[in-house]
């Protein structure tokens, strides 16, 4: 296993910056302090051996001109070789799920640390992993890795983060619904005989940049949907974080007509009567060392514009009269603290550094 060393600086690369979550991870990584000098390679797609070529990562992101070496950056076709030749440390995975469950264990074996914004290896049952029709060219390496590698969520398993050499970043949707309850569940304040209900909503980037018919304008725009019921992707993560079964747990995510951002409504019944100052407490005292978790006072809830375009994950919550039934909303930035940023969070305790280095 890798030890955690504190490093000045450090060497990156990103294969697949051509979607939402790439394009803000980019931005991320040009802007971070530790990285002015250091800045990122950009990598496409692996192409045989002559074909090769180059874009300029302007030409795909406009938005980034100005940035810290971004106008003289390009992107190139993904080789092994030059990686290692330019010393990288850290592979960001922000491709397909089949191409980072190919990838990843070759960079392991170049020594290079892996961040996997797919859900390639967030998933150690293969029940809830079977949802993504995931091959392996051997599945007994494979599945060795798949115990190594660590869900990256950083208020949840920090330590195991900065030790690992294979972080899977977690879903957004899944992020939002783990972080508002795991306070609770941790505490034993949850009564799961009624049951969990999530209910999310996200904005169209969620769905990625590929158009389909139920992300195209004319569909999403003045309207809200619920998709997936009864099978999302991302409920396999929450079962397995929270350590639900698929009978204590209904999660319906809704798609938004805005862009980005994502809030959740958590319903609860808690074991025994509490008070506001109870649940307060508890939720205080497992963020207190949580920079990116942002808990309110009740009854002050949060809302998708307090979060959007920022790396934090706002919690808060509203308790019944009789102290027994609680609501949860949980609200974050999709391609932020759902994806990019909170890959930034993982590298930072990969390399020692504060978990908010350039995410405040």
């Amino acid at each position: 296993m890798t030890t955690t060393t504190t490093n000045p600086t450090l060497r990156t690369a990103v294969a697949g910056v051509t979607g939402y979550a790439g394009a803000e991870l980019a931005r991320l990584l040009l802007l971070h302090p530790r990285l002015r000098e250091t800045p990122p390679m950009f990598l496409g797609r692996m192409l045989p051996e002559g074909e090769g070529t180059t874009i300029a990562l302007t030409s795909l992101h406009p938005q980034l001109s100005g940035l810290p070496h971004a106008d003289d950056l390009s992107v190139t076709p993904f080789d092994w070789e030059q990686l290692q030749r330019e010393g990288v440390e850290i592979l960001f995975l922000a491709t397909p799920h089949e191409q980072a469950r190919e990838w990843a264990p070759q960079a392991l074996a170049h020594n290079i640390r892996v961040i996997d914004l797919s859900a390639a290896w967030r998933l150690q049952h293969d029940a809830n992993r079977a949802i993504y029709k995931l091959t392996d060219a051997d599945p007994a390496a494979a599945q060795a890795l798949q115990r190594e590698a660590v869900y990256g969520s950083p208020e949840l398993h920090g330590p195991a983060i900065a030790a690992a050499r294979l972080v899977a970043n977690p879903g957004c949707y899944a992020t939002s619904i783990i972080l508002g309850l795991a306070p609770l569940l941790r505490a034993n304040l949850i009564d799961l005989t009624f049951g969990v209900v999530a209910d999310a909503k996200s904005g169209v980037s969620g769905a990625g940049k590929t158009p389909t018919a139920n992300t195209h304008f004319m569909y999403a725009a003045d309207n809200l949907s619920a998709y997936a019921v009864f099978g999302h992707r991302h409920t396999g993560e929450i079962l397995e974080q929270l350590h639900l079964t698929n009978a204590q747990l209904q999660f319906t995510p809704h798609l938004l007509p805005i862009p980005r951002g994502i809030l959740s409504t958590i319903y609860v019944r808690l074991n025994q009567a509490a008070s506001l100052v109870d649940i307060q407490n508890c939720f205080f005292d497992f963020y207190v060392a949580s920079p990116m978790v942002r808990v309110r006072r009740s009854p002050l809830l949060p809302q998708i514009q307090h979060v959007v375009r920022t790396s934090f994950c706002d919690i808060g919550f509203q308790l019944s009269p009789d102290g027994k039934k609680l609501v949860i909303v949980s609200c974050l930035d999709n391609l932020l603290k759902g994806a990019s940023s909170q890959a930034i969070q993982n590298m930072n305790l990969m390399a020692g550094w504060h978990e908010s280095e350039g995410l405040i």
